[in-house]
């Protein structure tokens, strides 16, 4: 029943990522060749995963590994383990990924890949098994110069541990740079844990500053307290921002006087939820995107805010933490209403900026402090938001729409320069 009532919900990714392509292909009046190219995925990898499971049973699970396109360099994108996982969901991410790397000028293409199960109901044994029979399938992708996985959805720096280690024992010798997101004493950055969350507290006040929108006090609510939620709300509660709701996948919790993200963390931590927490009321995930509020960050899966919501939506700017939270159809209704939303590919690209910054340090085995990380991640992030906010400007257009023809066009124009083989 919830996977029918989250199908429902999110429809189909794929979809709704080449209905954004073709829009702005239109806008841009992009060669109709390149365009075309550009709708594709260069490769899709399904593999089955034969798994030993603690009881003796066995059991295959499926898995893939997806390259949109490779015009820009090597392929970058997370591993994803979710129980509602589909291809066509890893395809649409892969192609997100193109455009994240893009549009902050990274020199990687997009990649995505993932393993249909429910990594909460396997043992450890089980998911460092699964996780290491996975790599060795896709062990001819891999590799720093071809494509380096990074955590995602339901993976986390121990998968990244088992991955590289995986690797190097199939090649006979350490690796650390073909997978980012490892822990920081086998090769891993400092700050990457935190980086996508810091990345939109950095949109959350490149947007405020531009559009005269004060901090101190203002209410955020944030779906989603995960590993990126979560870190949003530290960072805004620590530069004054009032958070007054937040929610996991078991529900939410409201306060509109403001609620104490440590204490929220802490409790987390404890109970695995913050929708037990006592000090405010519960809400719904549907409920806590209506709440009146300033600032609304979705940090918890796709497509959550769709034409059948949308016109109740309060916030007055939207930071997208999730990958692809908001419907075309609804991001129309949201414009209408004036509200300004910094699109998914620039907000969150703090995780595959340092992921970045990581597979260099890797390759030169030079390694950076965290402050040194944290104030590169912010150049990166400054940039490339002026960058879409001067293309909004000089073209008229909604900061998703100019941030796609940024992204677009960087990657169009490295296909132009190398030439379609033969």
């Amino acid at each position: 029943m919830v996977a029918e009532v989250r199908e429902r919900q999110e429809g189909n990714l794929w979809e709704m990522v080449t209905q954004q392509l073709d829009h702005v292909a239109a806008l841009m009046h992009l060669d109709p060749r390149l365009h075309e190219f550009l709708r594709h995925c260069k490769r899709t990898l399904e593999v089955s995963i034969p798994v030993k499971m603690d009881d003796g049973s066995l059991r295959v699970f499926t898995g893939w590994r997806v390259h949109h396109n490779l015009a820009k360099g090597p392929a970058k994108g997370g591993i994803r383990y979710s129980p509602t996982l589909t291809m066509d969901e890893v395809k649409a991410l892969a192609m997100l990924m193109t455009w994240k790397c893009a549009v902050v000028d990274l020199p990687y293409g997009g990649a995505k890949g993932g393993v249909v199960c429910n990594p909460s109901e396997l043992s450890d044994g089980e998911l460092e098994r699964l996780t290491r029979r996975f790599t060795s399938e896709l062990i001819l992708l891999l590799g720093p110069e071809k494509d380096i996985p990074a955590p995602d959805m339901g993976t986390d720096e121990r998968v990244m541990a088992w991955m590289m280690d995986t690797f190097s024992m199939n090649v006979g010798y350490s690796v650390p740079g073909v997978v980012t997101g490892k822990p920081v004493n086998i090769g891993g950055s400092r700050g990457r844990k935190e980086a996508p969350g810091r990345s939109v507290a950095i949109c959350v006040e490149e947007a405020a500053a531009k559009l005269g929108m004060r901090l101190e006090g203002a209410k955020v609510v944030i779906q989603g307290f995960g590993k990126v939620g979560s870190v949003v709300a530290l960072l805004l509660h620590a530069i004054g921002c009032k958070i007054v709701a937040v929610s996991d996948v078991k529900g939410g919790i409201y306060n509109p006087q403001g609620l104490d993200p440590v204490r929220l963390t802490a409790h987390k931590r404890q109970t695995k939820t913050v929708s037990s927490y006592r000090d405010g009321d519960f809400v719904t995930n549907e409920e806590l995107l209506q709440l009146p509020c300033d600032i609304l960050v979705p940090a918890a899966v796709e497509r959550v805010i769709t034409e059948r919501n949308a016109d109740k939506v309060r916030a007055k700017l939207i930071v997208e933490a999730a990958n692809g939270p908001i419907t075309p159809e609804a991001d129309a209704i949201l414009r209408d209403k004036g509200v300004f939303i910094v699109p998914d590919i620039l907000a969150n690209a703090g995780g595959v900026i340092v992921s970045y910054f990581e597979w260099v340090q890797d390759i030169s085995q030079f390694f950076w402090t965290e402050q040194e990380v944290n104030e590169r991640l912010r150049q990166v992030m400054r940039r490339a938001f002026g960058e879409v906010w001067t293309i909004a400007h000089d073209r008229s257009v909604d900061m998703r729409t100019a941030a796609y023809i940024l992204a677009v066009s960087r990657v169009a124009e490295a296909i132009r320069l190398r030439g379609i083989y033969p």
